[in-house]
């Protein structure tokens, strides 16, 4: 079975302000600041966003089989993973966020959707780590396209 992997990096800064209480998505942003109503966001300053990643990484993100995998470490040590489904619907096109969705709604930001886990999920240690402004958050994403037997249905995880 020949799976197609394709990686690309986002770096972003902490922030006093950061929260991670959202229920259904976990955003990075460009933007230099946070409020408090901004509580999916858990990086400011990213390096990218929807518009930055490659075409190539993109085309994979919009295979139905795909599955996106976050890698997200802060001080060097992984700290937490988030696995989401693909889609043909993807635009990929945000030119100031990343957001990963528990729905499958989709707008210009969304990279991932039916994503494992939402800001709330996300572990404590990272949460607090990103409250430092001075902490380089680095989200490893990894889009693995599957053979065309597998369907969207059969991949269904649960990280724990």
């Amino acid at each position: 079975m020949d799976v197609e992997a394709l990686i690309e990096v986002i770096y972003a800064k902490g922030h006093p302000n950061v929260q991670a209480t959202h229920r259904t998505t976990v955003e990075v942003t460009k933007d230099e600041d946070l409020t408090l109503r901004g509580n999916c966001i858990i990086g400011v300053r990213a390096n990218k966003s929807t518009a930055d990643l490659s075409e190539e990484f993109k085309e994979v993100l919009k295979d139905p089989s795909s599955v996106l995998v976050a890698l997200l470490y802060v001080e060097n040590t992984l700290s937490d993973i988030i696995a989401c489904h693909g889609s043909e619907s993807l635009s990929l096109s945000d030119r100031g966020r990343v957001v990963f969705r528990k729905s499958s709604y989709i707008d210009p930001s969304t990279i991932g959707i039916r994503c494992s886990k939402a800001a709330v999920d996300l572990s404590r240690y990272l949460v607090s780590k990103l409250r430092n402004p001075e902490t380089v958050l680095s989200v490893i994403l990894i889009a693995l396209k599957f053979p065309k037997v597998y369907s969207k249905d059969v991949l269904r995880w649960r990280i724990l």
